[in-house]
């Protein structure tokens, strides 16, 4: 039995829309894998825990940035900076920039920069000064 020119047809443009879905599947699903663990930079079996007074807050993309001015073991002056969220994803949980501002005294928990001569960590909690707990 011989195909008509209609069964041809259909049958080109269903495997010329399973071609076309698998491709946008695949870009689609892209980015996910692009994305970066934070394993890579931070070292997520440890956590560090510093006080500071906020020097500074970045509210880009891809993450926001926290910077936090302290002092050491032998009361030197050490900047710190804790990557944080995606600054959408904060403001739309209530995390704004009224929040998170320069001046504030806080305390910020998080995963220590694998190198340890880098003062950067990813954070994982900060408390606020009225005890407040907020995950950026």
């Amino acid at each position: 039995m011989h195909a008509t020119l209609a069964d041809l047809r259909v049958r080109l443009y269903g495997r010329v829309g399973a071609v076309t879905l698998g491709g946008s599947l695949l870009l689609f699903s892209m980015p996910a894998h692009a994305h970066h663990s934070a394993a890579v930079a931070y070292d997520v079996d440890k956590t560090v825990t510093i006080k500071g007074v906020i020097s500074e807050v970045k509210w880009v993309n891809p993450h926001t940035w926290i910077f936090l001015d302290t002092k050491d073991a032998d009361g030197k002056d050490v900047k710190w900076g804790f990557e944080g969220k995606v600054p959408n994803l904060l403001i739309r949980s209530g995390i704004t920039p009224s929040v998170l501002k320069p001046g504030l005294q806080v305390t910020v928990s998080g995963h220590p920069a694998r190198d340890a001569t880098q003062k950067f960590g990813e954070v994982v909690e900060v408390t606020l000064p009225d005890g407040k707990t907020i995950k950026p």
